[in-house]
């Protein structure tokens, strides 16, 4: 049971840190651009920063569920493994729109300079 409990930390830490490290790439690549740059390095860190530390308390309380089905324990591991494959494949779709929406330019009605607003005038 111990060695298939640590080929799922393994495994599933793997994805983890194959993940993160895709999260900064795309960082990176966005940062080429000069309008975005500043945005899309900093957006990246804490993007991943956040991944990596809801997928490590997520890899771990699907892993704490193993010893539940001790019965059969490689189906458990495939279980736990499943499970924590598509959450961190949800985060990852989720950190990358996320790093999307950050780095995208501002919207035209935005850019517009503001109009000063005239204070409204008292009846006398």
């Amino acid at each position: 049971m111990l060695i298939l409990v640590l080929t799922y930390t393994v495994l599933a830490f793997g994805g983890l840190f194959a993940l993160a490290l895709v999260i900064l790439r795309i960082g990176t690549l966005m940062g080429d651009c000069p309008v975005s740059a500043a945005r899309a390095r900093t957006a990246a860190l804490t993007i991943t920063t956040g991944f990596v530390a809801i997928g490590a308390g997520g890899a771990i309380l699907i892993g704490a569920g193993i010893p539940f089905l001790a019965a059969a324990p490689l189906s458990a591991v495939m279980l736990a493994l499943g499970c924590a494959t598509l959450c961190l494949g949800l985060g990852f779709t989720h950190a990358v729109a996320t790093l999307r929406a950050v780095t995208q330019p501002p919207a035209a009605d935005s850019a517009a300079p503001l109009q000063p607003v005239e204070a409204p005038v008292a009846p006398a």
